[in-house]
């Protein structure tokens, strides 16, 4: 079915995703059972605090990786060596001063930040100990999504998303091995530290074998690169710091209303609905820079081809999605119970079934969502993200203002709400805009 509604390397990069995600998803499974064995749900929760931290850092990508995918693809389309050695580079830079500071600031508010989780005890002295190695740890992340961005861009997806799955496995691996050893939460910052190791240095040898580019030239640094991957870079930061928000905001609540037990429960529901959900969007995350490289030079045919693209996109998912989701749906509790085994809890099931309904509802915009990046107008994607983050986060606090209180089942009805609305928001906009654009 692939293969006849989508061209060759499309297809691959496509493909890719979707067994990438795959492998994800199994070392997914056999993480969760082992971290979960040898930290339990509580030192589990304040290592998914220090990734939330991580993951706050990452604002200071300021949108610059996804700006390489699609400006790097722009210049491979019409063959300039030299544009997207610029752009790297310059890239580089940005996020090599963005992460300094990101640095600095984790280090300054190291307290407020172990405060605002309302962490105590043996928990805070841990987070303290651990919170600089995250803030350095965040520089390095931010440099690897632009190496392993770039790949993507030059039309190798395919050689991206392998990668970032052999990070995933590093990860898994070398943790699980340092727990098993009698390790304790740093036996995951360091698995994750090696990941990213492995990530950048894998990145850096196939984007050498691909294209002859000298990324380290301090004459590579232009301008004209800079304001642009500002430009694009800033419309998808500001989606990101509101999509950020989401995450980490709903962890933030449940540690204070719930407990920082409840935190592992949502993060196994919702990272393991998404994980369903990236079976297809990571393929369908290849329609960014095709589109990119095909709108480079917009004509007629590009405008119909675009078109096409994103209606076979749609009958992928309906084709593929409803079965996907509707068995897992039936059998999710006997599947849970056999995976985590005495670690399973009843309020785990009634969580993911709400995620997993929600995570396909917003699979229903992801093509609307790549057309718009890829054709340049990010600043529709920026309300959409504001759009998620802001409904959810109205009905949690209208909850917790009202009751006082939260559990994980709540957070997972308003994250369906607040997709369901951003999907409509995402195909309206593509239909009126992107698509019918002159």
């Amino acid at each position: 079915m692939i293969k006849r509604l989508f061209s060759s390397q499309l297809r691959i990069n496509m493909v890719s995703g979707t067994v990438a995600t795959a492998i994800n998803a199994v070392v997914m499974v056999i993480a969760y059972p082992v971290y979960l064995h040898f930290l339990g749900y509580e030192k589990y929760g304040v290592w998914l605090i220090l990734a939330t931290v991580l993951t706050f850092a990452q604002l200071g990508n300021l949108g610059i990786s996804s700006a390489v995918m699609k400006l790097v693809a722009e210049e491979h389309g019409r063959g300039n060596t030299k544009g997207i050695q610029s752009y790297v580079t310059t890239s580089l830079a940005i996020l090599l001063f963005s992460g300094t500071i990101a640095l600095i600031l984790i280090l300054l508010l190291r307290n407020q930040i172990i405060s605002a989780f309302k962490l105590s005890g043996q928990n805070a002295v841990i987070a303290s100990q651990l919170l600089p190695y995250i803030a350095f740890l965040s520089i390095c992340v931010m440099l690897v999504q632009v190496l392993n961005s770039t790949i993507s861009g030059l039309g190798r997806m395919d050689i991206a998303n392998y990668i970032l799955s052999g990070g995933r496995v590093v990860t898994v691996g070398t943790s699980s091995i340092l727990l098993w050893l009698g390790n304790g939460i740093e036996s995951l910052l360091i698995g994750n530290t090696l990941s990213y190791i492995f990530v950048g240095g894998a990145s850096v040898f196939f984007m050498r074998k691909t294209i002859n580019i000298r990324l380290l030239q301090i004459s590579n640094f232009d301008r004209r690169s800079f304001h642009r991957l500002m430009h694009f870079g800033g419309g998808v930061f500001s989606g990101s710091l509101a999509s950020m928000f989401l995450h980490p905001f709903n962890k933030l609540m449940l540690s204070r209303y719930a407990g920082v037990s409840s935190i592992p429960i949502y993060e196994i529901a919702f990272t393991g609905s998404m994980q369903v959900r990236g079976l297809a969007e990571v393929g369908l995350k290849a329609l960014m820079p095709e589109i990119s490289r095909i709108g480079a030079n917009m004509t007629r045919y590009a405008k119909d081809r675009i078109s096409q693209i994103n209606h076979h996109a749609m009958k992928l998912i309906f084709l593929f999605g409803i079965p996907v989701y509707a068995g897992l749906i039936i059998l999710l509790t006997p599947l849970l119970k056999f995976w985590l085994r005495q670690r399973f809890v009843d309020e785990l099931p009634v969580a993911f079934r709400i995620m997993l309904v929600s995570t396909f509802l917003s699979l229903l915009g992801v093509p609307a969502y790549y057309t718009l990046l890829g054709l340049g107008m990010v600043r529709h994607t920026l309300i959409a993200h504001i759009i998620l983050s802001g409904v959810s986060a109205l009905i949690i606090l209208t909850i917790v203002f009202i009751w006082h209180n939260i559990s994980v089942a709540t957070v997972s009805w308003a994250i369906l709400t607040a997709t369901a609305v951003t999907s409509l928001y995402l195909n309206w906009t593509n239909k009126r805009k992107a698509l019918k654009s002159g």
